[in-house]
């Protein structure tokens, strides 16, 4: 096996870091906003873990580039879009092509947070 020298080892440590510092700065903040939003939902509206189907994080490419995507088990055509920069708030719902199958309309969504004016 052939020597390598410590300058090699640190050059390529560094090169490391810096090549996997956004992936794990991504996977970190879309772990970080979906956590936000879930312990907004249990603490803060009551909802029981068991009613959440999918909690995910997600980053995009417009802003802002975190946001968390919930759909709740008793309407899986439906996506709610939460940000939580600051503070957790619904910003958006999506009926997804498989609501629109199951004819979920826009006006009858169950889980839509009503916005405070001001």
């Amino acid at each position: 096996m052939r020597n390598i020298s410590r300058g090699k080892i640190i050059a390529l440590s560094i090169v490391l870091i810096v090549l996997l510092a956004p992936f794990v700065y991504v996977q970190g903040n879309k772990i970080v906003y979906a956590e936000r939003v879930k312990s907004y939902l249990i603490h803060e509206k009551s909802y029981k873990e068991e009613e959440l189907a999918s909690v995910k994080g997600v980053w995009g490419m417009k802003l802002p580039s975190f946001y968390t995507v919930v759909v709740f088990k008793d309407e899986p055509g439906v996506d709610y879009v939460y940000f939580s920069h600051n503070d957790v708030l619904q910003f958006d719902q999506r009926i997804t092509p498989k609501g629109v199958e199951m004819g979920t309309m826009p006006e009858k969504l169950k889980h839509t947070e009503k916005r405070k004016e001001g």
